[in-house]
């Protein structure tokens, strides 16, 4: 029997871990999604150097909501962490370097078991760095030659920008206009995220997000807000 796809939850920080709505934690929402009895989450760290503070604060998180069964995959990527992920029914993605963490995935075969498990029925969660890794690509910034435009793991067809508003989302602008327009780009303010459904719907989480679109030579910008698919 064929397995469900599950959602695809980008988170712009670690705010939605914790982010309760009528008393309820939004995480509980996904841990619905999960019908096994012993459920486990993987957290992928490589984007900030296998932190385990930070690593600490997602084992909060799934405490959270009942799941104690929980391994930092290592950017070594040995036999037991392999073992685990290839069960794990939630996958995050964490934040940090986003350029750092590809270059681990790509090296140890990480982006290939991410694309596999998703598929396959895990529930992908990206937070900020993590967010931009399951869209269609990344923007390198090089100060002595020009940016490079990086493909990543496009499960989630957008390009993605989280916490950036300071700047008015200035980098995701250029890059819709650097594509010319055959891309959109999402914006996930601080404290926001969003759920990618398999069907290709949206659905903006705690803040309004901004969609960006290229139409001729004028950079479009709508609103996304939460309640609405």
């Amino acid at each position: 029997m064929a397995l469900q796809v599950q959602p695809i939850y980008l988170f712009a920080d670690s705010q939605l871990l914790f982010w309760k709505k009528n008393d309820a934690l939004f995480l509980d929402s996904i841990r619905e999604l999960i019908t096994s009895d012993d459920p486990k989450a993987a957290y992928i760290g490589a984007s900030n150097g296998d932190n385990p503070d930070y690593y600490s604060i997602f084992e909060a998180a799934m405490a959270g909501i009942g799941i104690d069964n929980c391994r930092m995959i290592l950017s070594s990527f040995l036999e037991d962490d392999r073992s685990f992920i290839e069960q794990a029914d939630i996958i995050l993605l964490a934040g940090g370097d986003t350029e750092a963490g590809w270059k681990v995935f790509r090296e140890v075969g990480l982006k290939e078991v991410i694309v596999r498990r998703y598929y396959e029925g895990a529930v992908l969660i990206g937070v900020s760095a993590g967010a931009v890794q399951l869209g269609l690509y990344m923007l390198i910034e090089r100060k002595e030659s020009s940016n490079e435009l990086v493909d990543t793991l496009k499960l989630v067809p957008y390009l993605i920008s989280a916490h950036d508003e300071g700047e008015d989302w200035e980098g995701l602008k250029a890059t819709v206009r650097l594509l010319n327009g055959s891309v959109k780009g999402m914006a996930l303010p601080s404290g926001g995220g969003l759920v990618y459904y398999a069907d290709q719907s949206i659905e903006a989480i705690r803040r309004p997000l901004s969609e960006f679109t290229l139409e001729g030579e004028r950079l479009r910008r709508s609103l996304l807000v939460p309640g609405q698919v």
